[in-house]
């Protein structure tokens, strides 16, 4: 039998979703199948609406190569597993002539625990374990979620928290649920057999394609023992998000209430002194936190140096102590153990890397108010440390041994790839060297015509905005786009601060126009009413910029209040600046600029979700049209029609908002 082509395959997939050839979509499949041929990498820009999943999962599947694919949301990993990826399978069944298997993998606290589920949580303040079903009174949100999990846990196949529908708070899950540092392991858990999460990893080692996510890919990376199976390829989806989520594993914390924790804990197996040499060390710990002030510590002050040392020393004298001592009037002595070497491993962990002061290590003083609402106390203070850059882990972790595809709709900064190329550890594009990873980049475009469907506005005509100064002239601005465009808004704030602001405002002056706010209402629930109504309003900030998909005539206006350029007090990007000046280059336009380069072409990615979708995109800084660096960022976005007269920008709004209501009516 002749081997199928690389185009039958993909019209054979793309029949199967019930979707339509894109030429977009086409030569990615081309790219992807010549980068696994030649086991290259391969950047990846493909738009809204180019079919990007098929565009790599057909030809990955018809290499028959191990492949894993990680994503940065919840939604893409069952948009794959649940949807492309089984109609997928069968269409190319009878021209592969064979049917590949796939599986979901995910950290081990995704699953549920079925020690902690029967046996109960080793508790703090006591020894031994307690249950959790008895503790908690049945009539509470925290007792009814946890009788809801143990009937749950009887009838899931996969003990996947993302299963459970609806969900169930941190508080509940994190009482039936163990990090991997805490699980016993299969061979010492009376449970080992029936594990989901070992369960879910078998599962891996035998597909053929793995979907996974972001940090888990990092720890995989990171931590030298695999965790994801031997594969040949790797395939990045929503990889603009690659590097924040490759940061925030390798981030380390230590607050006292955490230190406090590994205390108690410690306590219940290690000898008194011991213990009493790390409730020491806490002490004094907590005592310099509630003095310190917030922000970076380019040199750890002296006697804060002193107490992390003792804290390290004190740790490791426990954990010494613990590996030693059998006590076994302790209920479920090796659970206890666990969760107490988990506790103190962490805090010294992070003691160590700190004391230890690499250069290439940011550390950072942080204090947290309460949060109104919240579940858990989030006051206090926190000590964080994180790379300087990933950008050498990556290049070194990830780009070896296999074919490596970055894929998404906004690798492109400012007219080409070498931004994101930069930030993952990959020299310029075509560049040639023994350490430097070879790749190129591929722009297919996207199915939708970009000037018809959509202007980029800049309000040149409103004041520089100021750091939290007040921005009158812009409510206003905002005010008559809202107005015209009769709701339909999506609203990008640079802060929550800012989105508070302007929602407050806004209900005052417009209340035929409902305010929706981040916040007030799940994520889920806000775009799901944000859709529902077209006179609504939504708005927020950061995971607005990134997270929304509303496709018709919901959302036709996008305003962003400014350019949403780093904090310049943000201990990290700061650092990275500088860093960046040091080595002679453009601290600026490489930190800054392209933080604010890919957040503006997510967000303006929110307004044209589908062919018939039209509408603006409203930037209220002026900087976009007057600054340098305004080309740069122009140049990272859509390819919009761009104006700077108010006059046209409403005149368009009221035209398109007419068009909608002419067509909802009709629909009504």
């Amino acid at each position: 039998m002749t081997k199928p082509s690389l185009p039958e395959l993909l019209h054979a997939a793309v029949t199967a979703v019930g979707g339509t050839e894109r030429p977009g979509q086409v030569t990615m499949a081309e790219a992807v199948a010549e980068a696994i041929d030649d086991t290259s990498h391969l950047l990846v820009q493909a738009g809204t609406g180019t079919g990007k999943s098929l565009g790599y999962l057909v030809p990955a599947l018809a290499q028959g190569e191990r492949v894993v694919v990680a994503t940065a949301t919840l939604a893409l990993q069952r948009q794959l597993v649940e949807r492309d990826l089984p109609r997928t399978v069968e269409a190319l069944h009878p021209l592969l002539r064979r049917r590949p298997e796939y599986a979901m993998l995910k950290g081990r606290s995704n699953y549920v625990c079925l020690h902690r589920l029967h046996e109960g949580v080793p508790q703090d303040e006591e020894e031994g374990l307690f249950d959790q079903f008895e503790a908690a009174a049945p009539t509470s949100k925290l007792g009814q979620d946890l009788l809801r999990l143990r009937d749950w846990a009887d009838e899931t196949e996969t003990g996947d928290r993302d299963n459970l529908t609806p969900g169930v708070s941190d508080r509940a899950w994190s009482q039936v649920s163990v990090s991997s540092r805490e699980c016993l392991g299969a061979t010492k858990c009376a449970y080992g057999a029936e594990c989901f999460a070992e369960m879910a990893r078998e599962r891996a080692k035998l597909a053929e394609v793995v979907v996974t996510n972001h940090a888990l890919l990092a720890i995989d990376a990171i931590e030298g023992a695999p965790v994801l199976p031997q594969h040949e390829v790797l395939i990045v989806d929503e990889a603009h998000e690659l590097v924040s989520r490759v940061t925030g594993v390798a981030t380390g914390e230590l607050t006292p209430g955490q230190v406090n924790r590994a205390v108690r804990r410690a306590a219940k197996l290690a000898d008194e002194k011991a213990a009493d040499q790390l409730q020491t060390a806490a002490e004094g710990f907590e005592r310099l936190m509630e003095l310190a002030l917030p922000g970076r510590l380019e040199e750890i002050p002296e006697d804060l140096g002193y107490a992390l040392m003792a804290l390290r020393d004190a740790c490791r004298t426990v954990i010494s102590a613990i590996g030693s001592t059998r006590d076994k009037s302790v209920q479920d002595e090796d659970a206890v153990r666990k969760q107490a070497l988990a506790s103190v491993e962490s805090v010294h962990d992070v003691a160590e890397r700190i004391t230890n002061g690499s250069e290439w290590d940011v550390v950072w003083y942080e204090r947290h108010e309460p949060r109104a609402g919240a579940a858990y106390r989030h006051s206090g203070a926190s000590l964080r440390v994180a790379p300087m850059s990933v950008s050498g882990l990556l290049r070194e972790k990830l780009f070896s041994d296999r074919s490596v595809v970055l894929t998404s709709a906004t690798l492109k900064l400012g007219g080409d790839f070498n931004g994101v190329g930069a930030s993952l550890g990959l020299g310029p594009e075509g560049t040639e060297g023994d350490d430097l990873p070879q790749w190129k980049g591929v722009d297919v475009g996207s199915p939708f015509d970009y000037p018809r469907q959509g202007i980029l506005y800049v309000a040149k005509h409103l004041a520089r905005p100021a750091r939290d100064g007040d921005r009158a002239d812009m409510l206003d601005e905002l005010t008559e786009l809202i107005q015209a465009a009769g709701g339909r808004t999506l609203g990008l704030f640079s802060s929550m601060r800012a989105a508070q602001l302007a929602a407050e405002e806004l209900r005052s002056r417009i209340p035929e126009f409902p305010i929706l706010l981040q916040g007030e209402e799940t994520l889920g629930e806000l775009i799901k009413n944000f859709a529902a109504d077209p006179k609504t309003c939504l708005f927020g900030t950061l995971s607005l910029w990134q997270g929304v998909d509303v496709p018709g005539s919901s959302c036709q206006l996008v305003v962003m209040d400014k350019i949403p350029f780093p904090r310049p007090d943000d201990p990290l990007m700061s650092a990275r600046q500088k860093a960046v000046e040091d080595a002679g280059g453009n601290g600026f336009m490489a930190v800054a600029a392209t933080h604010a380069a890919l957040l503006m072409a997510q967000g303006a990615g929110r307004l044209v979700r589908a062919t018939g979708d039209r509408g603006v995109v409203a930037v209220l800084d002026q900087r976009l049209a007057t600054a340098r660096y305004g080309s740069y960022l122009k140049a990272s976005l859509p390819d919009f029609w761009f104006t700077t007269d108010r006059n046209q920008v409403r005149k368009s709004l009221a035209t398109i908002d007419a068009a909608a209501r002419q067509a909802e009516g009709e629909a009504d």
